[in-house]
């Protein structure tokens, strides 16, 4: 018996041709087909949200089409630097340019009331014109003519501003004992005159010379005022190390050792004679510092051993850096005038005030 008789029939059985009975046509032929399932509803999903409406482009961005906003900004429009076709400019800054004060100063007489634009009272911040009509108060005008301006033959050891580094600033020498006996001035020394007292420049701790403290904004903004060309005069000792032997030094490093500068010096070498011209030009016009060139210097050899500089800008240890590059050495060096002002006679840690007279 075949193991087949005794699986149970899958279905109703075909006839087929063997069995010896007919054959029925393939249209009749029974179809077998899987039961259809009903699907699972799909879960419910909650709407989404309404898009918000999408604002208006600014007016500040450029739009490229329709509703497409290019993400490029535009620069805005500057503000209006001009009235009535003439350019204007901060109150403050226009008070320092008629040279009235400083800015600090036109800022506080402003707070206090003292200052009128076309007969109104000013306000912080306020823009003017060439044509408007600035008033000072003669409050604020008294107070000015009290301010002092010193100057003081600074010696070597003394700082010309904060104290640093354990040295004393210069402005500790103001006082009635080191004050110049022979001063044309007829000022007298007080007190409130140390208050606000600052200098008008550096001075490094190695060097000597004139050094201007005020405490008149006026002066301060003639001497360090960001547009400020006035001269400034020094002598200069050096000694010549042929170029490329100098050793350059930290801006921030004070040379050693400290030298005066005294006519009764010795000469020891004859630098001019063997110090080369194509040098000296450089020293004129031609040197950078800090990656900035240099304005044009006015040098000249004073005498064998030492150099005059006559300059428009102040960096700091300027002249010192400056010889360094061509291969100089500063042994000392004293400044003598300052604008139209020189040292004069004026002894070595001792001051006087700034005549009437005087103008830088």
């Amino acid at each position: 018996m075949s193991s087949s008789a005794s699986r149970p029939p899958a279905g109703p059985a075909a006839p087929t041709a063997d069995a010896g009975g007919p054959s029925l046509p393939a249209a009749s032929r029974p179809v077998l087909r899987r039961p259809t399932l009903a699907a699972k509803p799909a879960p419910a999903r909650p709407a989404p949200p309404p898009r918000p409406a999408r604002s208006p482009a600014p007016s500040t961005y450029r739009v490229a089409s329709g509703a497409f906003v290019a993400p490029v900004r535009q620069v805005p429009a500057p503000a209006a630097t001009s009235v009535g076709g003439l350019p204007t400019s901060r109150l403050n800054k226009r008070m320092a340019e008629l040279g009235l004060c400083s800015r600090r100063e036109a800022d506080d007489w402003v707070e206090q009331g003292w200052v009128k634009v076309n007969g109104v009272v000013a306000t912080m911040g306020q823009q003017v014109t060439a044509a408007d009509r600035i008033e000072v108060d003669k409050i604020a005008q008294g107070f000015q003519e009290q301010r002092v301006t010193i100057l003081l033959n600074k010696p070597i050891g003394y700082v010309s501003g904060q104290a640093e580094d354990g040295h004393t600033p210069a402005v500790a020498l103001i006082n009635p004992r080191t004050h110049w006996r022979d001063d044309p001035s007829r000022n007298r020394f007080s007190p409130p005159q140390l208050r606000g007292l600052a200098p008008c420049g550096r001075l490094d701790i190695d060097s000597v010379g004139l050094l201007v403290l005020t405490q008149d904004g006026r002066v301060a903004r003639q001497i360090i005022g960001e547009d400020s060309e006035m001269e400034k005069e020094y002598l200069v000792r050096v000694v010549y190390q042929a170029a490329g032997q100098a050793v350059a030094r930290h801006p921030g490093e004070r040379s050693a050792p400290l030298l005066t500068i005294d006519e009764r010096d010795p000469v020891s070498t004859n630098v001019q004679a063997v110090f080369p011209k194509e040098l000296l030009e450089r020293l004129r016009h031609g040197l950078s510092l800090d990656g900035e060139p240099l304005k044009p210097a006015k040098v000249d050899w004073q005498n064998p051993e030492q150099l005059r500089f006559v300059l428009t800008e102040g960096k700091k240890r300027q002249i010192r850096r400056m010889c360094e590059l061509v291969g100089l050495k500063v042994v000392g060096l004293k400044r003598i005038r300052i604008g139209r002002v020189t040292l004069g006679n004026l002894p070595v840690g001792q001051w006087r005030y700034l005549s009437p007279n005087e103008r830088f």
